[in-house]
């Protein structure tokens, strides 16, 4: 696999925002860009365990790297959410 070098993980174009509705302080999580998708799956996860949840950060750093698309880690986030209980919400903006 080719690698394209390391993206701009704040920021995506291919990237469609979404709202995780977690527990905790910040119940409503606005996820924009690969580097919030990190920082939930690292600082707010309810859980560090589960299948989906594994690939998701697998795949949310194969996409930082640029190993493949930033839509790809928005997918694995939203099964990584399903498998949590974690309601998603489709973004617009």
């Amino acid at each position: 696999m080719q690698t394209v070098g390391i993206v701009d993980w704040h920021g995506s174009e291919d990237f469609a925002p979404l709202m995780l509705v977690m527990s905790g302080q910040e119940k409503h999580r606005l996820i924009r860009s690969l580097g919030e998708v990190a920082e939930a799956l690292v600082a707010a996860w309810p859980a560090d365990d589960g299948r989906e949840y594994i690939a998701a950060v697998k795949t949310c750093l194969d996409a930082i790297q640029g190993n493949i698309p930033a839509k790809t880690a928005r997918d694995a986030l939203i099964r990584a959410a399903e498998e949590a209980g974690i309601p998603v919400i489709a973004a617009v903006h």
